[in-house]
């Protein structure tokens, strides 16, 4: 485990108590790493390099801000360990690329983690779509909103998220959307159209975007992400997806519920089981996408094949929102793919 905050814990316990085929066996990098490391009974590695220097290691879990994994993903190629990189992969194109490129030559895994695609809500939104529940998909609309005021405690708790060679909070929030709206779809995007400000007094990072995103299927499809709603915020828009097909439409949040609209009704489909996010970081509601993620990977080193969700669909989840910000910045569409 490369990383020791919230994420980190998170990992650890996934690993430690829910994934099978692995072990943990040392953890680098953060403030907490030793008393994460005490908690979990493995040592605490004094630095990086130490940690990938260990035989024992054969994987790496990269649990850090995004700025870093570039060259983090770099050193454990190097060293032959695979990789299951956060999200965002990278803040840019061309870090994802040099990420795919440096475990593509040492012949290691690259994973990403998209918990979006191993919830079971959001699953059972892809089995409704692939099994023609609503036809083919014509339109896609995301929203990810928070209120100012958790943005402001956001900032100050996790200040990484302000440097400005990271991808800040939009980032952090509209790589779930993007990858998550290509897997609905299962198409490609092709082009972004978008404006991005920001309003309040937060620093930059917390941006507010508005896309217009085509696919190549000829869906269209629009995202919203903002940090700086006045309270108390839109109720179901955390992490929102609606999707109108052929024959019906989909209204999806991923802790409160999962309609099907068809035949002139709603119908729900399914509600979640709830969990306090920051008072019950380890339960087994809340690890579960993330015990899949990291299954998934574990699995696919074991059985010699590449990951499920790798470097490619990291990428493609970063290049969208990239694209957005040239976007923004030229106030012209964008055509996909980007070369980095």
């Amino acid at each position: 485990m490369i990383g020791s905050g919230f994420m980190g814990l998170t990992y650890a316990e996934a690993v430690t108590r829910h994934v099978q085929g692995a072990n943990l066996v040392a953890i680098a990098g953060g403030t907490r790493c030793a008393e994460l490391a005490r908690e979990y009974g493995v040592p605490g590695e004094a630095s990086v390099e130490a940690l990938l220097s260990r035989d024992d290691v054969h994987a790496v879990i990269l649990a850090t801000p995004d700025q870093y994994r570039r060259d983090l993903t770099l050193a454990a190629a190097a060293a032959g360990k695979h990789v299951l990189a956060e999200k965002p992969m990278a803040p840019s194109v061309a870090d994802c690329d040099a990420m795919i490129a440096a475990c593509r030559v040492a012949k290691v895994n690259l994973a990403v983690v998209k918990t979006e695609r191993y919830r079971k809500i959001t699953q059972r939104a892809k089995q409704l779509i692939d099994e023609g529940a609503i036809g083919p998909v014509w339109m896609v609309r995301t929203t990810s909103s928070f209120p100012i005021t958790v943005t402001r405690e956001i900032s100050t708790t996790r200040q990484w998220m302000n440097e400005p060679t990271g991808g800040g909070l939009f980032m952090g929030m509209a790589t779930h959307n993007t990858d998550f709206l290509r897997w609905l779809t299962g198409a490609n995007a092709v082009k972004v159209f978008a404006q991005v400000n920001t309003f309040s007094d937060l620093p930059a990072a917390a941006q507010s975007v508005m896309a217009q995103i085509v696919f190549d299927n000829g869906a269209m499809g629009h995202m919203w992400i903002t940090s700086e709603l006045p309270t108390p915020g839109f109720p179901s828009s955390e992490v929102r997806f609606q999707v109108a097909g052929r024959d019906g439409m989909i209204d999806l949040e991923n802790f409160e519920y999962l309609d099907l609209g068809k035949d002139d009704k709603w119908e729900r489909i399914e509600t979640p089981e709830r969990f306090d996010y920051l008072k019950e970081p380890k339960s087994p509601i809340r690890l579960y996408p993330h015990i899949g993620v990291v299954q998934e990977f574990v699995d696919s080193i074991r059985e010699g094949r590449p990951p499920k969700v790798g470097g490619a669909e990291g990428r493609a989840a970063v290049e969208i929102c990239e694209a957005c910000l040239i976007s923004a910045r030229t106030g012209l569409a964008v055509d996909l793919p980007l070369k980095a």
